[in-house]
């Protein structure tokens, strides 16, 4: 149609180009379009003369200028579009003009179209020269948006680099890491899938497959890319092609049984309703554009009566294939019968009819309205200017700057001549009849914030109409308490769940790592939560603890028990006959030695520290004292029974006194120097067990914990050695003989602590002390006083002066 202003519109109206053989002796006959007629597109053909006719009718929009349009079918061909291009470029005008500029009279304002990314590259490299603007309702290669390349391509549908992100959003946000890609072999395919597989990365999500097909390759080459899907584990399969290609793959797919897949679809094809009659294909979700509602576009898509239809070739062969029925004077010798006039357009069901859910058609409609808002801004500068030497270069710089609302849907174009990217989340459920419609269940808008851009608010179906998320991955997720190892030669989503090594956690699902728990902490069984470690030491709620206690406490009773015998019997000769004093005193220590044994039970503390190992070191010396004491006076007295001796005078009570202060006292100087330079303090060991933690008293100064010991040592060596040489003196109660077997049980319960001691673990160190103490104050009582307590108890007959100075006869 002629008018003041021509627009151009370029539609797949056909999928298919006849083949052309060249024997290069004759002329090649024109490119024609075949196969049955896609009536989708013819609804965007449609759509784009109701805008124009729209326009023209508008009383605010270019008043008094008339659009025009001329509309061409590229059959979704390269080899056409190219030849639409150079006729919107420059008509059919048989006159070669040689000026400097090409006469402009066939060139066209501006061009809606093309529905693919291949044949929009392919025309806007032939017009983008002449800066004839081209609007894409359904071209969104991402590399389209190179200006370099194409400075006059804009679109009103988004790019699919927009797209591609919102996919691996999807993708990931239900879980699936595991997935197959099947793509056009085109420029909308193979960019798109490009820049899908680019974000799936980012995403953390593994590719099985990456196949591409054509329509026009041959039927092996699909046969394969059906087998690859068949054969592969992954669930999900995200196809990125033209509806057109995806219908042929599907139908091969359904020519055998395969696993059911879940389809992630591109806009392309999900919103195609031709594809909703592959029923295995339920549950396919992706984005597509918004639903739009153009107001009398239905009324003029159903008006076309018999002298509008044969007019045109296009809508003749549209009826005829609609109604299956030929024209009067169509040469259509496919269709016998004649349409008779009673075919009623309103009784189809097909894409063409369908408005009800408008989305690429808008994308057409808004494309037309841009264009006539760019000429009605570039007439109106054209009225206030002349000077501009290329009205195409301004008509440009104005179709980019358009900023305008239409029907309640904005439309402007940002630098790269792309729209804002706003998307619907579309599920193919099965509705109650059985067959499958598209449903919205959610929405995408690139222009909000981060974490606000995908949202969905209704429920979804899944493949096989099933309610529950589908799972995808090439291996289960490693749950915590394991860690990730990566497999051998695969991806990075295939790996093992190997437990974490003992002392290190993990308390997140898919954790590529363990991380140790603090040194107060250990996993548990699960390994998947650090707890504190089991604090132990010897407790008076323990059985260990109660029987040491025990065994203190009767020790302490049995010497204060002694002490009561000795003290009734204080008068009678073996009483006497023993040094009491010495006794009295011998037994106070064994006393304190036995009591000295509880300060190591209970947790550890700074006193109890200290306490423990002063007290020990000083109540042994004072018993060794004693002890040695009394064995000197042994040695004495015998010295003192020889003629002429009057050595009892040098070694009476006085010296006996000053003997057992002196010794003890050097113990305390010991004592008091170690507690002033490094006295012990309570610590936790995490060394000796891993698993717990126990509660002891560190040494502070070894050296004088050692000197302590060495110092008790040194004085029970001295008391053994002057009790051997006592031990055949010729009393009939040899004392010396009772302190001989007490130190030698002393020395042998002292001479194994150290070893026992320096290798026991933990608690046990703590018992083997204690058990030293006790087994070598036993050791002491029993030796030197119970054969004494039985002749006072049960041989008081033994118990006189005369049988204690009778000679041994052996």
């Amino acid at each position: 149609m002629d008018g003041d202003y021509v627009i151009g519109g370029v539609f797949s109206i056909h999928y298919y180009m006849q083949t052309v053989k060249h024997n290069y002796t004759t002329m090649p006959e024109p490119l024609r379009c075949t196969g049955s007629i896609n009536t989708r597109e013819l609804r965007f053909s449609r759509a784009m003369i109701f805008a124009i006719e729209e326009i023209n009718n508008s009383t605010e929009l270019l008043p008094g200028i008339k659009l025009g349009y001329q509309i061409y079918d590229s059959c979704a061909s390269v080899p056409v579009a190219v030849h639409v291009a150079f006729q919107l470029s420059n008509g059919l005008d048989p006159v070669f003009y040689t000026g400097d500029n090409c006469s402009q009279s066939g060139m066209v304002k501006a061009v809606v179209g093309e529905t693919g990314s291949t044949p929009s590259i392919s025309i806007s490299r032939i017009i983008g020269p002449f800066n004839i603007p081209q609007v894409s309702h359904f071209a969104t290669c991402a590399c389209l948006s190179d200006k370099q390349q194409y400075p006059s391509f804009l679109r009103t549908v988004p790019s699919d680099q927009f797209q591609a992100d919102a996919l691996a959003k999807l993708v990931k946000h239900f879980g699936w890491t595991w997935i197959g890609a099947v793509r056009s072999d085109s420029d909308y395919g193979n960019n798109g899938m490009a820049s899908f597989l680019d974000a799936a990365r980012k995403e953390g999500i593994c590719v099985e497959y990456s196949e591409s097909f054509y329509r026009t390759q041959p039927r092996s080459r699909i046969q394969r890319v059906a087998d690859v899907i068949r054969r592969s584990t992954a669930m999900v399969v995200v196809a990125f092609a033209a509806s057109g290609d995806l219908r042929l793959l599907l139908e091969e797919l359904s020519l055998e049984p395969f696993p059911p897949r879940q389809w992630i679809g591109s806009e392309a094809w999900v919103t195609n309703t031709e594809l909703l009659k592959f029923s295995f294909c339920a549950g396919a979700i992706g984005f597509a554009i918004q639903k739009s509602v153009i107001p009398g576009l239905r009324d003029f898509l159903l008006d076309l009566s018999p002298s509008k239809v044969a007019a045109s070739p296009v809508l003749t062969e549209f009826w005829e294939d609609a109604f299956n029925c030929r024209l009067g004077k169509s040469e259509n010798v496919v269709y016998r019968q004649v349409c008779d006039g009673t075919e009623d357009i309103k009784t189809l069901q097909n894409p063409y009819t369908d408005t009800s859910k408008l989305r690429i058609t808008n994308m057409v409609y808004k494309a037309v309205y841009a264009i006539a808002h760019a000429i009605h801004k570039a007439v109106c500068q054209k009225t206030n200017s002349t000077t501009q030497k290329n009205p195409n270069v301004l008509f440009c710089r104005n179709l980019k700057k358009v900023h305008f609302s239409q029907n309640g849907y904005d439309v402007s174009f940002d630098a790269n001549g792309d729209p804002v990217a706003r998307y619907e989340l579309v599920n193919w459920q099965k509705n109650e009849r059985g067959s499958i419609e598209m449903v919205t269940v959610g929405h995408y808008d690139a222009s909000l914030p981060v974490g606000q851009k995908f949202r969905i608010n209704r429920n979804l179906t899944w493949v096989d109409g099933g309610t529950q998320v589908p799972v995808s991955v090439c291996t289960n997720s490693c749950p915590p308490g394991t860690r990730k190892v990566l497999q051998k030669g695969k991806p990075i989503c295939c790996y093992d769940c190997i437990p974490c090594p003992e002392g290190e956690i993990s308390n997140a699902t898919d954790s590529p790592d363990c991380f140790p728990c603090p040194k107060e902490f250990w996993p548990n069984s699960e390994r998947d939560t650090c707890l504190p470690k089991p604090v132990e030491f010897i407790s008076y709620n323990e059985v260990l603890g109660i029987i040491l206690a025990a065994f203190s406490v009767g020790g302490a009773c049995l010497a204060i028990i002694t002490a009561a015998v000795f003290y009734r019997h204080r008068t009678s000769p073996i009483v006497r006959a023993n040094n009491s004093e010495l006794s009295f005193l011998l037994l106070f220590s064994l006393t304190l030695c036995f009591l000295c044994s509880l300060t190591f039970i209970g947790a550890p503390s700074a006193w109890s520290c200290m306490l423990r190992h002063t007290a020990f070191g000083i109540t042994f010396v004072l018993c060794m004292s004693c002890v040695l004491g009394k064995t000197i006076v042994v040695l004495m007295a015998f010295r003192a029974t020889l003629p002429g001796s009057n050595v009892m005078k040098w070694f009476g009570p006085p010296q006996q006194r000053i003997t057992v202060v002196s010794f003890t006292l050097i113990q305390v100087l010991i004592c008091t120097i170690w507690l002033g330079l490094s006295p012990p303090f309570p610590m936790k060991n995490l060394t000796i067990y891993k698993k717990r933690i126990i509660l002891e008293c560190a040494l502070g100064s070894a050296t004088g914990f050692w000197a302590v010991i060495g110092y008790i040592g040194l004085l029970a060596v001295f008391c053994f050695v002057l009790a051997v040489l006592a031990r055949k003196l010729p009393d009939n109660f040899n004392e010396a003989k009772l302190i001989t077997f007490s130190m030698l049980i002393f020395c042998a319960v002292w001479i194994t602590f150290i070893p026992a001691y320096l290798s026991s673990p933990g608690k046990f160190t703590v018992a083997v002390e204690i058990f030293a103490i006790l087994a070598s104050s036993f050791g002491l009582i029993l030796c030197i006083f119970a054969p004494k307590c039985f002749i006072i108890l049960f041989k008081p007959e033994k118990n006189t002066k005369k049988h204690l100075m009778n000679k041994n006869q052996s």
